[in-house]
């Protein structure tokens, strides 16, 4: 049995998060402002990152954590999975995933929060952890607020220019 942290007040990081971004639009800065912060907020993670949508790969962007994994085909692994399903996925122990991706030997843990706006993909939120059970769904919760506050003020058609195909 694994033990639970205490509950992430993700309304506190949404409002350093409004406070960061303050006025810019440009999504790049506001994604590694976003990842750059919840890296070092958030207990027992060791990758936080964006993949962004070019066809029918998602490409790696914005990251915090060792050297990732560089592409990967929708519908594949964790991240893959959720941007195709279009909704967030919790894993509790990767090695049970079936099709797991692994980029790093010390994760065991992982979320993923697609990055979507209307019927628009443009990516994902992938969070790793090396502990078994690290994420829930308040976790998955918290973060989709702060998913749609990323998009919300985005200038989104400089995110399709990222997001080509």
């Amino acid at each position: 049995m694994t033990q639970q942290l205490p509950g992430t007040d993700y309304g506190q990081l949404l409002e350093e998060l409004q406070w960061l971004w303050g006025e810019e639009r440009s999504p790049l800065p506001r994604m590694a402002n976003m990842v750059a912060l919840l890296y070092r907020r958030l207990p027992e993670v060791n990758w936080i990152g964006v993949y962004l949508r070019e066809g029918q790969e998602l490409v790696l962007g914005p990251f915090q954590g060792a050297p990732a994994c560089q592409r990967i085909l929708l519908g594949k692994g964790v991240c893959g999975t959720a941007a195709v399903r279009r909704q967030s996925i919790v894993v509790p122990d990767v090695s049970r995933f079936p099709g797991y991706i692994a980029c790093s030997p010390e994760t065991q843990a992982e979320l993923v929060v697609p990055l979507c706006w209307g019927a628009e993909l443009y990516g994902v939120l992938d969070l790793d952890s090396p502990r078994l059970g690290r994420f829930t769904e308040a976790d998955a919760r918290g973060l989709e607020q702060i998913v749609v506050a990323l998009l919300q003020e985005t200038d989104l058609e400089r995110l399709r220019h990222y997001c080509q195909g």
